[in-house]
């Protein structure tokens, strides 16, 4: 092997599932101390190339070559072996395990296992990289940003050469992104290969030292960053029109009241005071694991209130909830798009009907073909691919099934939406009509948008609400710039 061979090449790799050509002869090399970002659109075969290279997936066609030399995956072990770690979009935890026994899963170490040494190893290895986390908090009482650390952790620990980071950010506040991206640069400078999939543009033109660009399956683009010049030229690429990320948000005028909280309070929530409007869409940000899940999960009917009231369309929680409606009503799109959201084995059709089921029966008859001549009306109007309404939930990308969930929940013609990160692995594309559906929405409904993005919150939020530890720092108008410049502070528990 030359300082010159790749870390890993992949050439003429090709994979089918069915009819669908998910990848189609690629060819790419990841190079030592270097950082090539991969983009594309929903669909363009991102994650399937990469479950490739981590040996999830063994490809059709085309051969991995690692030092110079042909290697074939037949499972992750295998790849695992060959130095390649991989952080997936969807996560790949133990719940009712700890972080750090998560950690540790399948590594190989000393017969007797001292449990306050390996905590200290994770403890001591999270504080390097700035990402701080409880060692002996148990996954399924975490966070999706805290799970992401996680994940994150369990690839560093492992000190592998290559390593694959599939949307790392999409949960992550601008600090937390910040800390990642200075981790990523420490490791390529260490000589690592780096392998990062996003779809937010500044984060692959401030990071990337190669870029490369699928559609629909195929190698469109592989070049150095710096022969990019802008985001629109990326967006170019990918999606083969100009996407400009902006969208003009009028002043409506905030009717009746959705939701009204007063004193809500019990462990995880402190004196939480929120109320939301027909007509207005407040922005809910803050660091992961500040309360934003209790919050979410009191006001969308999964955990009781203790302290305080909610009340929701005029109607006390207790009451809401025993007899509410299917449409005109309530409507819940989860962060979890693969836990809470969907069945991943289930059908589109079928995941449609999860919470429509009622609006497609007559007595005790459901008219399971009419939800699929809806579902396929609706893949059509958000443009889900592949448009086939018998695909498992599963077979989609992660973009894919975000559409599938957000056009669901859009059908029921909701007067109150809980959008929890709903642009949360989205192309760039795909994000405008996303944002474009919410300020539409505005007319019928009040918007509780929680979201890790702060642009996304500034783009589109009438109020902005910032949590820490618990409780509302402090609330105020999009429009006041001042406490727009303290929301960093805020978010880490300053005073407003």
């Amino acid at each position: 092997m030359t300082a010159d061979t790749p870390l890993i090449s992949l050439e003429g790799i090709s994979k089918a599932f069915g009819a669908v050509r998910a990848n189609q002869d690629i060819s790419l090399a990841f190079r030592a101390g270097r950082i090539k970002s991969l983009l594309g659109e929903n669909g363009a075969g991102k994650s399937t190339l990469m479950s490739i290279l981590a040996g999830r997936l063994q490809p059709d066609q085309g051969h991995i070559l690692v030092d110079g030399q042909h290697q074939v995956f037949r499972s992750t072990q295998d790849a695992i072996g060959a130095g390649i770690g991989m952080v997936y979009q969807h996560f790949m935890l133990v719940e009712a395990m700890t972080v750090t026994e998560n950690i540790f899963l399948g590594y190989p170490g000393p017969l007797v296992i001292d449990p306050s040494r390996m905590e200290n190893q994770v403890a001591e290895l999270a504080a390097q990289v700035s990402l701080n986390i409880d060692p002996r908090a148990r996954v399924a009482d975490l966070s999706m940003g805290e799970k992401q650390r996680v994940e994150i952790l369990k690839l560093l620990f492992r000190q592998n050469r290559i390593l694959i980071f599939d949307e790392p950010t999409a949960v992550l506040t601008p600090q937390e992104s910040e800390q990642l991206f200075e981790a990523l640069r420490q490791l390529a400078a260490q000589g690592k290969a780096i392998v990062f999939i996003s779809h937010k543009l500044d984060e692959v033109m401030a990071l990337s030292d190669e870029i490369a660009v699928l559609h629909k399956g195929a190698v469109v683009a592989d070049m150095d960053a710096d022969q990019i010049h802008s985001k629109a030229e990326l967006a170019q690429l990918m999606v083969g029109r100009e996407v400009i990320l902006q969208v003009e948000r009028d002043h409506l005028e905030a009717r009746q009241r959705v939701l009204n909280i007063a004193g809500l309070g019990d462990d995880a929530l402190k004196d939480i005071d929120l109320e939301l409007r027909q007509g207005e869409i407040l922005g809910l940000v803050g660091v992961a694991g500040n309360g934003q899940k209790p919050l979410v999960e009191t006001i969308c009917g999964l955990k009781r209130p203790g302290r305080g009231t909610v009340r929701l369309m005029g109607q006390d929680w207790g009451s809401f909830f025993q007899r509410r409606r299917w449409d005109g009503n309530l409507a819940y799109i989860p962060e979890d798009r693969q836990g809470l959201a969907t069945c991943r084995n289930l059908s589109l059709t079928d995941n449609l009907l999860l919470t429509t089921r009622r609006g497609f029966t007559v007595g005790p008859w459901l008219r399971h073909r009419q939800a699929e001549a809806k579902m396929e009306e609706l893949a059509a109007q958000f443009n889900i691919n592949p448009p086939n309404p018998s695909l498992a939930a599963r077979q989609l990308s992660g973009g894919n099934l975000q559409k599938m969930v957000i056009a669901r929940e859009f059908f029921r013609r909701p007067r109150l939406i809980v959008a929890e990160q709903p642009t949360q692995g989205l192309d760039i594309a795909a994000t405008e009509e996303v944002w474009r559906l919410l300020l539409k929405a505005r007319d019928r409904a009040g918007i509780l948008l929680v979201t890790g993005d702060l642009a996304e919150a500034l783009a589109l939020s009438d109020r902005l609400a910032v949590m820490f530890d618990g409780r509302i720092v402090d609330t105020f108008a999009a429009e006041d710039s001042e406490k727009i410049g303290r929301i960093g502070l805020m978010m880490a528990g300053s005073s407003p």
